[in-house]
Parts: structure tokens; C-alpha cells; sequence
């Protein structure tokens, strides 16, 4: 134990790259979380709307659009990240580092977390929906007030598993220059024959996967109110 604590205080590539690393993957996760929720939400609602036995059933148009959900979904995600490289150019300028990241890990966990917001809205009781109309609710009223609230928590411990997997996705992404702490465990730890740079840096990113868990089971927890 003694020989590890030395080997963790002394180790330069641990002291001057691992806060910077665990910055990166902070703001690539946090950036990306955000533009999942404000697209997934929608996109997960206006699937769940468009189905057979939703508040506005048109079949082609939930075909198509399950179709282009389902195909992001099955590519794997380092093949994804690969693919829209000359995407992530036009918008962000530039392949490399976290901000370039966030273009691939939002697109690669949208069609996931839209999936779970249609899974937690389709187990709403079918009578509320029913009372809302009848008392003349609106269909964006009835997305709003009945669905997504009776679903909250629901849709919470999607959100958390799916920032779970924006920080395992960030670690791939390390493999193609995006920073953060798969690009140090890769570059300083894998290829340099540093397992305590590999090792410290898989162990932080169990601590934060930890504590998102944590936290996203407190806060539905809290919204449950059965």
C-alpha cells in the first residue's frame, strides 16, 4: 500500500494530467448529457405520439422515424464516431479534442435515451391520458402535464443510465484524440507501459459512473411518489 501511495504522489503524468483529463471528460459528458435531454426528450415523446395507439397515430411517419432511431442505435459507437468525423468538422471546426467530442456522443446516445422516454410514457395508465382529453387538454398539454409528469422518475433513471454510458462512450473516444480520461489511460498508461496512469484513470471513472448512479437514484427516489 505504501509503495502504490508513492508511486500515485510521484507519478508526473498522474499529477499534471489527470485533473485536466478529469476536466475534459466532465465537460464532454456534461455538454453532451445536455444536448441528449433537450433533444431525446422530444424525439422520445414524439415516437411514443406517433405510435398505433398514441395521441396522434400516423404509421408512416412513426415507420421512418423508428427506422432512423433504430439504425443510430445498432452502429457501434466507435464505428459512429468515426463516421461523422467530417461532421463534427463542419460544426465544430476541428476532429480533435473534448469540444469535437461532444458531436459524436450526442448523436450516439440521442436515438438510446429517446427509446427509454417512449418506454417510460407508454407505462403511463392509459386512463389519465383519457381524463385529460375529456376535460379538453391539448395534445402538447397532455405530452407535458400527464405524460412526461406521471413518468418522471421513469424518465430520471433513464437519463442516469444514459450519462452512464456518455461517460463509458467518452472513454472511447479518448482512442481518437476527443482528451479526457480515455485518451490519458490509452495514450500515458496503455501505451507507455504505465499501468498506474491506466489503472487511476479507470479507477476515476468508476468513481464518477458511482456517483451519477447515486445521484439519478436520489433524485428518482424523490420524484416517485407512489
Amino acid at each position: 500500500m505504501g509503495d502504490l501511495w508513492i508511486e500515485l504522489t510521484t507519478n508526473r503524468v498522474i499529477q499534471q494530467k489527470l485533473p485536466e483529463a478529469t476536466v475534459e471528460t466532465l465537460q464532454m459528458v456534461g455538454l453532451s448529457a445536455l444536448v441528449v435531454l433537450v433533444v431525446g426528450l422530444p424525439l422520445g415523446l414524439l415516437l411514443r405520439s406517433l405510435a398505433s395507439d398514441g395521441l396522434t397515430p400516423n404509421r408512416t411517419a412513426s415507420a421512418v422515424l423508428g427506422f432512423v432511431v433504430n439504425t443510430l442505435r445498432a452502429l457501434p459507437f466507435i464505428i459512429l464516431a468515426v463516421a461523422v468525423i467530417p461532421v463534427t468538422r463542419a460544426i465544430v471546426g476541428t476532429s480533435l479534442g473534448w469540444e469535437a467530442a461532444v458531436v459524436p456522443l450526442s448523436l450516439g446516445t440521442i436515438p438510446f435515451f429517446a427509446r427509454l422516454v417512449e418506454t417510460a410514457v407508454r407505462d403511463v395508465a392509459p386512463g389519465k391520458v383519457e381524463a385529460a382529453r375529456v376535460m379538453g387538454s391539448t395534445t402538447p398539454k397532455i405530452l407535458g402535464a400527464v405524460l412526461v409528469r406521471e413518468a418522471l422518475p421513469a424518465i430520471v433513471s433513464g437519463f442516469t443510465v444514459t450519462v452512464i454510458a456518455l461517460i463509458g462512450y467518452s472513454a472511447m473516444v479518448g482512442a481518437i484524440g476527443a482528451g479526457g480520461l480515455g485518451f490519458l489511460a490509452i495514450t500515458y498508461g496503455f501505451q507507455r507501459f504505465d499501468p498506474t496512469v491506466l489503472y487511476t484513470s479507470v479507477v476515476v471513472i468508476v468513481v464518477l459512473v458511482t456517483v451519477v448512479q447515486l445521484v439519478g437514484d436520489a433524485v428518482a427516489r424523490r420524484l416517485d411518489h407512489r
